[in-house]
């Protein structure tokens, strides 16, 4: 019999690949449902991976990329969007690849895999796991109830740390170390960051579609750089783009955000647009001018920091305080002050090192019989879908080679 720990997208693949291959399979989740934290995926639309070969999503894996070789070769993101619309469900493909449901409704992603699961009779257990012992060749997992479940493989898919009202509370890593396995030091990874600046509150809910991102550390080295949509919240800044660039942030202390407001021209081009909207608005003041280039909540912290008064006649700028506006729209500074808790991070990055994994089987090096799958390995990707493949992938090989 297989037991496998965890419920979620890497615990419910390895389940439904070795229920196929004909192995008994009992799943224990603690939480009173499976995929809790798909649920609540692609703000509760699951994207469910991202449209592209495994050497693209190896190329957004910046932590440990190289052990998913053959995970992602045995099982990647065609076969992933293949399984579900075999199984009944609908996918479209949005920006940057990112795969949804037709329906935009992640509950229907935990759907087909509940349903899947119940076909090939899966027995589902919803108890916390509280320690783990290995008798000869068996292991006997304590459940919370007193119980004991007996199983000769091991799958641990219990997640990482990251929204811990998930279920994700950190458990594989006490069971991982008790057969040995090193645990590398997690963090918060693909979560929002807070600033210094009290300013950057008062824009609040503004997300940017279209924004440039540069990210400098203490030394003035541009560390990150990226294209495309951010949001400003009451403590600091989010979105795809400064959750990707979370990811490559190790230490926040002294660096500081530079954003391109309008980074689809040059600063001689925008020279030059600015200059035309002002000759064909000579009469109007400077604070309705600014809504031909900005979103309004933005008008007044462009006044301050330009120093130019709100009710100036655009016709009455100097070409210095136009070079002041101009700097400003290429070169917004934000300082930023730290990352958000882990609990608010959609991934862990850190858990059970790759070096004590054998990456063909996901079968652990120290523990014969013991299998690993999702964010419980020291992998994370960006977001676009790529976290959620290495949980499909991972939880594939090791459904595969725990029942073979």
């Amino acid at each position: 019999m297989i037991a496998i720990i965890g419920g979620g997208a890497a615990g419910m693949m390895a389940a439904i690949v070795a229920g196929q291959n004909g192995a008994k399979v009992t799943i224990l989740e603690k939480n009173e449902i499976l995929g809790k934290k798909i649920l609540i995926s692609g703000k509760g639309r699951c994207n469910i991976t991202n449209f592209c070969g495994p050497k693209e999503v190896i190329a957004n894996t910046p932590t440990n990329s190289r052990f998913l070789y053959n995970s992602l070769f045995q099982f990647n993101s065609f076969d992933v969007v293949d399984f579900f619309n075999r199984n009944g469900l609908e996918t479209k493909i949005e920006r940057g690849n990112r795969v949804f449901p037709v329906s935009d409704n992640a509950a229907d992603v935990v759907k087909i895999l509940a349903a899947k699961l119940k076909k090939i009779d899966v027995t589902i257990i919803h108890q916390t796991a509280k320690d783990i012992l290995k008798v000869g060749k068996i292991f006997a997992v304590k459940l919370a109830n007193g119980e004991v479940l007996r199983a000769e493989k091991l799958i641990i898919a219990t997640g990482g740390k990251s929204y811990p009202g998930t279920g994700s509370t950190g458990d594989g890593y006490k069971f991982s170390r008790k057969f040995g396995h090193k645990i590398n030091k997690f963090k918060p990874s693909l979560v929002p960051i807070e600033t210094t600046e009290k300013w950057v509150t008062e824009l609040q809910g503004l997300s940017l579609k279209n924004a440039s991102i540069k990210i400098y550390d203490a030394n003035n080295k541009m560390v990150y750089d990226d294209f495309g949509e951010m949001l400003f919240t009451h403590f600091g800044v989010s979105g795809p783009l400064i959750l990707s660039a979370s990811s490559h942030l190790r230490r926040i202390e002294n660096h500081k955000l530079i954003i391109d407001l309008k980074p689809a021209l040059t600063e001689e081009k925008l020279d030059i647009r600015i200059q035309r909207d002002f000759a064909e608005n000579p009469k109007k003041q400077f604070e309705t001018v600014l809504k031909l280039f900005l979103p309004k909540k933005m008008i007044p912290i462009f006044i301050k920091f330009t120093e130019i008064s709100a009710k100036k006649q655009v016709n009455q700028i100097s070409k210095t305080e136009r070079k002041r506006l101009l700097y400003l729209f290429k070169n917004l500074e934000i300082k930023l002050s730290k990352l958000r808790s882990i609990k608010e991070a959609i991934i862990t990055s850190g858990g059970v090192d790759v070096k004590e994994i054998n990456p063909k089987t996901m079968e652990s090096k120290i523990e014969k019989n013991l299998f690993f799958a999702g964010e419980i390995i020291d992998v994370d990707a960006y977001t676009g879908g790529f976290n959620l493949q290495i949980a499909w992938s991972t939880g594939f090989v090791a459904g595969k080679s725990a029942s073979s």
